[in-house]
């Protein structure tokens, strides 16, 4: 209540105005301030609502509050609000500039001056686009207007739940990630490694024809080359490479060395082993040629220079074994980078071998070295330098493993030790590889015996061998790749006895990695000829031409070899290998059939390239079969009509693209030549306009996978 006024009293006391200043207040003192008004005070300082609930001061408010869905605070827990409308705090740091749109930090859970009653942030929120497409349909719209009028209603005679307390905050994790980061880094170490392991091996297939040749030369040191390989897998390789990982890593687990002392027991064994081969081996080094390969056993000169060959590259076996039980060693401790490097040493070590050779004695074209001309000084130098790579590769695992703790140690207590057990278990990848190489050896003898009866360069083993490493590239870049990524689901899936999800993996596999595999599988076939003249051109023309033909030959085999390897990755979700090795025995009897039809209908110039397009043929005859089997383990769906349709339209898009293509290049070389430069602007010209019209035919027929690689380079590419 306010004092009454008195107009004389404020007009004598404080109305008059002191001179040269303003006016003093009534009541002040000398220093001009107001004491506080005994009469006066604010209407609500005695409100008994106000220590207890804000929304309840107005009756008609405490009618509509709905207290189930906001239960108010405690009393005398109420905090004054922030004031609203004001300047959001500056951000700690400045803006990025390479983001457009940055999304804001979201609203904190609990009340805050937007949310006072702790409602989802989500709803409200600045959000960018992706987070607009990708919860669109989050929050489903109320089937009735007056639904939620319900709901409350129906909440609203339960008492408030309490507030639970907040979780203490998870700790932060450890510097060097979890497991997720740790295999993405692994799985691209692996694939970079295998990546430049490719090209360097393709590297030194181009030096090693440089230098000796297309021709008996080149066959029969390929020959000799190839020997220890093939030895080598037909005694343990299949074995280390499919078995022992698995058992040293339950040895890890179960002993209480961490598997050290079973490792070292494996190491010794295999290398007993490997050392009594390689003794066995360099004694029947003529048998052995001979075996592979009677056209060059029979020839005096070829025969004493594969021999001598082989006698250098057979201790490589030893090399092999040890260096694969080091990297298995370091995959079943968690290091699998070392095992995919090493062997660029091995590549480098060739590449300056052979560069060597032909520093000091010029090219094949060049020098028209033969078997009978070679000199002995330039087989020790090739020979010692295949050994000395083999032996740098192996020596380079030992750092790793000592890195990891492993420290070798001979051991020959291997009775009673379970290594039996791991053996057998390797029966059905014997034999897998045992199939394998058989038809391998039937192509060996018969391509070897084409190259000599034809007598032109080109049209042996060697350049067989050539055109395959080309050839295989794309797969072994590509579709494993695509398949490594989806190989852990698949085999989830088969864990969780879902085959639907194994069929919708397994087609997810084949039709993306089609996308890149068709149209590749079609510029061989259309550009084999001037990509083999630019990179063989070393070789000889004529050589190079042959090879050229060949590629041609294998191009359209790439399609079925590589939807072979995503079908039998669903056999081996199931973990059963007994039905890959039933369908390597076909693929590899329809090869060795086919290849030797070819050998006795075909004139010996063209019989090579006849085994090139039986090597797809067999495959595509081993898909079929593969592909009736797994479809059965399915349930009868492989999601079939879906994978045929992508391929044939991919197909439909890929054949226009090389016929314009491929006659634009061999116009090209027509015009230019086959030389370096001829070669070269045909394939650039004949590659550029066959994908260009791919692509567009793919665009307009709406291939979807082809549209989602597209996107997903432009959004890489960021436009």
């Amino acid at each position: 209540m306010n004092a009454p006024y008195d107009g004389d009293r404020g007009q004598g006391a404080g109305g008059a105005a002191s001179p040269g200043g303003p006016p003093v207040p009534p009541g002040a003192g000398r220093d001009g301030s107001v004491p506080p008004d005994p009469y006066l005070q604010h209407a609500y300082d005695d409100d008994p609502y106000r220590a207890q609930d804000l929304t309840a001061q107005d009756p008609v408010d405490e009618a509509l509050y709905d207290r189930a869905a906001h239960p108010p605070p405690p009393p005398g827990t109420y905090q004054e609000p922030a004031p609203l409308y004001q300047q959001p705090p500056p951000a700690p740091h400045a803006p990025d500039p390479r983001i457009w749109a940055q999304t804001p930090p979201p609203e904190p859970a609990g009340p805050s001056r937007h949310l006072p009653y702790g409602d989802r942030p989500a709803t409200t929120q600045f959000v960018g686009v992706d987070d607009l497409v990708t919860r669109a349909s989050d929050d489903r719209q109320e089937p009735d207007a007056f639904a939620h009028l319900f709901r409350d209603q129906e909440g609203s005679g339960k008492p408030p739940v309490p507030p639970q307390p907040e979780p203490a905050p998870a700790p932060a994790p450890a510097k060097g990630g979890g497991k997720v980061s740790g295999l993405l880094k692994s799985s691209a170490v692996m694939a970079a490694g295998t990546l430049v392991s490719r090209l360097t091996g393709f590297v030194r297939s181009l030096v090693i024809t440089a230098a000796l040749g297309a021709a008996m030369l080149g066959d029969s040191f390929t020959i000799a080359y190839t020997l220890p390989t093939m030895i080598y897998i037909l005694t343990v390789g299949g074995g280390l490479n499919s078995v022992f990982v698995p058992q040293l890593v339950r040895a890890m687990k179960d002993d209480k060395d961490g598997g050290e002392a079973f490792a070292n027991r494996l190491l010794t064994l295999v290398m007993v082993a490997l050392a009594a081969i390689v003794a066995l081996a360099v004694f029947a080094a003529p048998a052995l040629i001979h075996m592979l390969s009677p056209t060059i056993a029979n020839d005096v000169a070829a025969n004493s220079v594969a021999v001598t060959f082989a006698r250098y590259c057979l201790p490589t076996i030893f090399f092999m074994g040890v260096h694969v039980v080091m990297g298995q060693i370091l995959n079943a401790r968690g290091k699998f980078g070392a095992m995919m490097w090493t062997p660029v040493l091995n590549n480098i070590v060739m590449i300056i071998t052979f560069g060597l050779f032909i520093w000091v004695y010029g090219t094949s074209a060049e020098s028209q070295m033969g078997v009978d001309t070679i000199p002995p000084e330039g087989v020790r130098l090739l020979g010692m330098g295949t050994l000395l790579g083999l032996v740098v590769q192996s020596l380079a695992m030992i750092p790793y493993l000592r890195e990891t703790g492993f420290r070798f140690r001979p051991r020959f207590d291997w009775k009673g030790q379970g290594l039996g057990k791991t053996i057998k278990l390797a029966k059905w990848t014997v034999l897998f590889v045992l199939a394998n190489q058989a038809g391998v050896l039937v192509v060996t003898r018969l391509s070897t015996a084409a190259g000599a009866a034809s007598g032109q360069d080109g049209t042996g083993f060697l350049a067989y061998s050539n055109a395959q490493l080309i050839w295989g590239m794309p797969q072994a870049i590509i579709t494993v790749s695509v398949m490594a990524a989806l190989l852990p689901r698949i085999s989830r899936a088969a864990h969780d006895n879902d085959p639907g999800a194994v069929r919708d993996d397994i087609s997810q596999g084949l039709r993306n990695s089609a996308v890149a595999i068709v149209p590749v599988a079609f510029t061989f076939l259309a550009l084999g000829l001037p990509m083999c003249t630019l990179l063989y051109a070393s070789s000889g023309t004529e050589a190079a031409r042959s090879m050229g033909f060949i590629l041609m030959a294998f191009a359209l085999g790439l399609i079925p070899y590589s939807v072979q390897y995503v079908v039998l990755r669903g056999f081996y979700a199931y973990e059963d290998t007994r039905t890959p090795f039933y369908n390597t025995v076909i693929v590899a009897a329809v090869n060795a059939a086919a290849s030797a039809l070819c050998y006795v209908v075909l004139p010996a110039r063209w019989a090579v390239v006849g085994m090139a397009f039986a090597y797809g043929l067999a495959y595509a005859v081993g898909v079929g079969v593969a592909w009736r089997r797994l479809r059965n383990r399915l349930g009868g769906d492989l999601d079939g009509a879906h994978i045929v349709r992508t391929y044939a339209r991919l197909c439909m898009a890929a054949l226009p693209a090389a016929l314009v293509g491929g006659a634009v290049g061999f116009g090209i070389l027509e015009l230019v030549g086959t030389g370096a430069l001829g070669s070269l602007a045909a394939l650039i010209c004949g590659g550029l306009l066959l994908l260009g019209i791919f692509f567009v035919a793919a665009k307009k027929m709406r291939i979807e996978e082809v549209n989602g690689l597209v996107g997903m380079v432009r959004g890489r590419l960021g436009r």
